[in-house]
């Protein structure tokens, strides 16, 4: 009787009936497209996402502490690896490469010349120590042989949200951010842009893991199918990533 009800309650409810919700952490920098991605994937599928958001070093350390994620973003490699070696995640693959942008809310500037200059009073930027753009924006500014220079002027935040905030805001002059941040469709939004060259930092590869509370979750396998279709791999790319 129970196997008859089942049966005609799925018949009945169709997929919705199979419905099922994965926790994703996602870093700063993809959280817009993630987003993109989920409002998609929720139309394709009767599944979806709850996603929650901050640097790859605070999601990292939330993990570590038993937060309840199933897959975790992140903005690098190392984090996924680490928390693979830890036992608490397997199946790490990298889904985007990321590049870094030096960003102000003001239209034509020469970002180049003020930051070379230091004509600025602050410039924003990651903690180099929780967020993979805030690494390579040290690095690059080391390239340039300016990182000493501008160490009383730099406004740090616990993650690149952060950093465009002080910048959207004007409270920073300029800053570093992610390409993600500030592109869509195609274009930047608004605003002064210099893309930082490709070899003033390290390859910003980014990688995502399994995590073992999301081994046998549905919806998490439905998502990482979905993410290798041409419909998904365009909406990342929307987003000025490789």
């Amino acid at each position: 009787m129970r196997l008859c009800l089942l049966v005609c309650l799925s018949l009945l409810g169709g997929p919705s009936a199979f419905a099922a919700t994965a926790m994703v952490a996602v870093a700063n920098n993809f959280y817009g497209p993630m987003k993109a991605l989920n409002a998609d994937f929720s139309q394709q599928t009767e599944h979806s996402l709850l996603l929650s958001t901050g640097s790859t070093g605070q999601l990292y350390a939330q993990i570590i502490n038993g937060a309840p994620f199933e897959l975790f973003f992140a903005a690098d490699r190392r984090r996924p690896k680490e928390l693979q070696a830890k036992g608490l995640g397997s199946g790490a693959f990298t889904y985007a490469q990321g590049s870094l942008v030096l960003w102000s809310s003001a239209e034509n500037v020469d970002l180049v010349d003020r930051l070379m200059q230091q004509d600025f009073a602050h410039l924003a930027m990651a903690d180099p120590k929780l967020a993979p753009y805030g690494l390579a924006a040290q690095q690059s500014l080391s390239k340039m042989q300016l990182w000493q220079a501008v160490q009383a002027k730099l406004v740090l935040g616990k993650g690149i949200n952060s950093s465009y905030q002080f910048i959207a805001s004007g409270n920073a002059e300029l800053g570093f951010v992610a390409k993600s941040q500030i592109f869509q469709q195609g274009q930047y939004s608004k605003g002064a842009v210099w893309e930082v060259p490709k070899h003033y930092y390290k390859p910003i590869l980014q990688d995502a893991v399994i995590l073992h509370k999301g081994q046998h979750n549905p919806a998490l396998t439905a998502f990482l199918n979905y993410l290798k279709t041409e419909r998904a791999q365009a909406i990342i790319k929307s987003y000025g990533y490789q």
